[in-house]
């Protein structure tokens, strides 16, 4: 039995980064997007303890601009959260770094389509279908990942907050949770853009240690 890993995505403000590193989640991600609200646009990432590994989250940017960040904020794990192709992700790979392709859910899904993305790619992350690349706030119905015929391992986002924990728990007694390596939380734990609850994150992250899974 393992526990679930949590990932806590669209950090921005110092202050709030050491605090909420300080619940030690196994994954912090940056958004490097200028449209979103939850850009990253301070210098510097804090010291953070190394068991927490940095993800830089960036929409159909250049291979120059994500060079660029990954050695500035030294970065453990670039998400591409845009319409990244295949040979792109294949050229991202020279980086030497870890790499998780996105994609947007609904009903309709075709996983076909991700067959050829996994050979350049380490991690699929799976989010809601909305407006926005991402961030929008709104599940999107798990059971359609009963789907997923590959073993690349996936994360599970898209507006999850505390009030899904029952749901977590029986997706994870589903066959395909086997293959989810972690759960990412954002905008359901926020008190105001890019600014994460301690209170709200370090009752969820207790709740997630609670539910293990084979």
């Amino acid at each position: 039995m393992k526990n679930i890993k949590l990932k806590i995505c669209g950090m921005k403000y110092h202050e709030n980064i050491v605090e909420i590193s300080a619940l030690q989640p196994d994954y912090l991600g940056f958004i490097f997007w200028e449209k979103s609200i939850r850009n990253m646009d301070i210098e510097s990432i804090p010291k953070i303890q190394p068991s927490i590994k940095k993800v830089g989250v960036f929409v159909d940017a250049s291979i120059d601009e994500i060079r660029a960040k990954v050695n500035l904020f030294q970065l453990d794990i670039i998400q591409l959260h845009g319409n990244e192709t295949i040979a792109f992700c294949k050229e991202l790979k020279k980086l030497n770094i870890e790499i998780i392709k996105v994609f947007s859910i609904n009903n309709f899904f075709d996983f076909s389509i991700l067959k050829d993305f996994i050979p350049q790619i380490d991690y699929f992350l799976f989010d809601t279908k909305g407006k926005l690349p991402g961030g929008n706030g709104i599940t999107f119905d798990w059971k359609i990942l009963e789907n997923y015929p590959y073993e690349k391992p996936f994360f599970l986002s898209g507006g999850i907050g505390k009030t899904e924990v029952d749901a977590i728990k029986d997706f994870f007694q589903t066959e395909v949770a086997k293959k989810c390596i972690a759960i990412d939380v954002n905008s359901r734990f926020e008190t105001k853009p890019a600014y994460k609850s301690e209170i709200k994150l370090r009752k969820f992250k207790k709740l997630l240690c609670e539910i293990t899974y084979k």
